[in-house]
């Protein structure tokens, strides 16, 4: 696959948590685009680190670790990395998560709408092709979704989709208060009230049966309903 890091300047980001059985093979598959891949690893408990690591020696991987000592949650580790994107002047950063739920080959669609399109965020929105995805979680994803699009003023497909591009403009400009899988949705609200370019990309839907979901039903859904009551007083002062 020809290069694309010298003309685009785009990262990878993959926030891991307890990921030793996937997170090799979503490296693995990242290395082709020669692409800065960066990992954070969440304070995971397993031999994620170890499994990173021993990747960073090859050469080609261009790929940055970066470790929390324990667990901070998703958004947690997102910020982490949305900082590093900063430091090192990068004109954006693809996110994908670490349980190989998203394909790496889809990659090059969301580098193919950057280059056309100049977006300020793209959202993978899997409900063009919901088969495989059990029914929980397409209710819980659509009813969300309905949601934050209905406080966003726009309609966003797939606001719970870790795979998403991200531009510097945006990282810079958005402070987020979140820290767990409600950070996802609070980027989108906030996209949104500022009027930046978003876009929904169709991706794959993947489920495997030896996945474990680091998603709390409840208390992510508790934190999500907060989410939904605090970004009115956010967009209050965002107006103001």
């Amino acid at each position: 696959m020809k290069s694309l890091k010298k003309s685009t300047k785009i990262a990878l980001l993959i926030p891991a948590y307890n990921e030793e059985k996937n997170i090799g093979q979503v490296i693995e598959r990242c290395i082709p685009y020669h692409l800065d891949i960066i990992v954070v690893d969440d304070g995971s408990t397993d031999q994620t680190a170890q499994i990173v690591k021993r990747l960073r020696e090859n050469p080609q991987s261009h790929l940055i670790f970066l470790q929390h000592a324990k667990n901070k949650g998703k958004g947690a580790a997102l910020n982490t990395g949305f900082k590093y994107v900063m430091e090192k002047n990068y004109q954006g950063v693809i996110t994908l998560d670490g349980d190989a739920q998203h394909d790496p080959q889809e990659i090059k669609k969301f580098l193919k709408m950057v280059k056309a399109e100049k977006p300020d965020l793209i959202v993978g929105s899997r409900f063009q092709n919901t088969q495989g995805m059990p029914f929980i979680r397409l209710a819980t994803n659509y009813v969300t979704s309905w949601i934050i699009s209905l406080l966003a003023g726009k309609k966003v497909e797939d606001v719970q989709s870790g795979f998403r591009y991200i531009s510097r403009r945006v990282i810079k400009n958005i402070e987020l208060k979140t820290r767990n899988f409600d950070t996802e949705p609070e980027l989108v609200l906030k996209a949104c009230w500022l009027k930046y370019q978003v876009k929904n990309l169709p991706i794959s839907t993947i489920y495997h049966q030896n996945t474990t979901s680091q998603v709390n039903k409840l208390t992510d859904t508790l934190k999500f309903f907060r989410l939904t009551t605090k970004s009115l007083i956010w967009r209050r002062k965002m107006k103001t």
